[in-house]
C-alpha cells in the first residue's frame, strides 16, 4: 500500500476514536426505530442504497456561495446529515448559517429537507424542499464508488419564492474522508452558473 494509503487509512482511524461512537439523538417513546446516521448502530443499509453508503452520517463545515446578482462572496457554515431506518431511501437535512469574515455567526440561513431515492439501473433520485418555497426533484447516477452527479428534471415554486429554474449538485468523498460538494444554479434571469461549494468533515459515523 502506498504512503498516502496508510495516511489516509490512519486518518479514517482517528476520527472514528471520536465519530464512530455518536449518533443523532433519539426519543426512546416513538413505537418505532427511529433514524441512524452511524452504520455501526440501527438496522443495517437497505442493499438498494449500497452505492450511497459513503453519505450516511452527519457531516459539519464551511463554504462559499456566488453568484453574478451579489456584490462579493458570503461564507456560511453547514450541517448536513444522512440517515437510513433500513428502508430503500435515505433521509437528507442540511442546516446552514452565514458567518462574517472572521467566522462568526451572523444569522441563521437555508434550510433544506429531503430524500436520496436510488432505483433499480443505478439511477439517484434526490427530492429536496427548501424553506424558502422551492422543492427541486434531481435525477442522476454515482460518478463511480465516492462520487455523485445530479440535476433538476423539475423546480416548483411558491408565489413568494424567488425565481429558480434549474440546478446541478455534485457530491464526492475526497482524499482525507471528508465531504466536497459544490452546486451551480440557474436563477433569477441568469444561466446556469456555479452558487455554492462546502467541504464538510465527518462529525458522526
Amino acid at each position: 500500500m502506498s504512503a498516502s494509503g496508510d495516511e489516509a487509512i490512519r486518518a479514517a482511524a482517528e476520527r472514528a476514536e471520536t465519530t464512530a461512537k455518536r449518533n443523532i439523538p433519539q426519543l426512546e417513546d416513538l413505537p418505532i426505530p427511529g433514524d441512524t446516521a452511524n452504520l455501526r448502530e440501527g438496522p443495517n443499509l437497505n442493499d438498494a442504497c449500497l452505492a450511497l453508503l459513503p453519505l450516511v452520517g452527519v457531516w459539519r463545515g464551511e463554504g462559499e456561495i456566488n453568484y453574478p446578482t451579489m456584490d462579493e462572496p458570503v461564507r456560511f457554515a453547514q450541517q448536513l446529515t444522512i440517515s437510513h431506518d433500513g428502508r430503500p431511501f435515505l433521509y437528507h437535512e442540511a442546516r446552514a448559517w452565514l458567518l462574517d469574515k472572521d467566522g462568526n455567526v451572523i444569522r441563521p440561513a437555508a434550510r433544506e429537507t429531503g430524500w436520496w431515492r436510488p432505483q433499480e439501473d443505478d439511477t439517484i433520485e434526490l427530492l429536496l424542499t427548501h424553506s424558502s418555497g422551492i422543492l427541486e426533484l434531481f435525477y442522476g447516477k454515482p460518478r463511480n464508488q465516492s462520487s455523485w452527479q445530479l440535476g433538476t428534471d423539475a423546480v416548483v415554486r411558491s408565489a413568494t419564492a424567488k425565481e429558480v429554474t434549474a440546478a446541478q449538485r455534485l457530491y464526492g468523498i475526497v482524499a482525507n474522508g471528508d465531504l466536497g460538494y459544490v452546486e451551480e444554479r440557474a436563477m433569477v434571469g441568469q444561466p446556469m452558473t456555479p452558487h455554492a461549494s462546502a467541504l464538510l468533515h465527518r462529525v458522526v459515523g
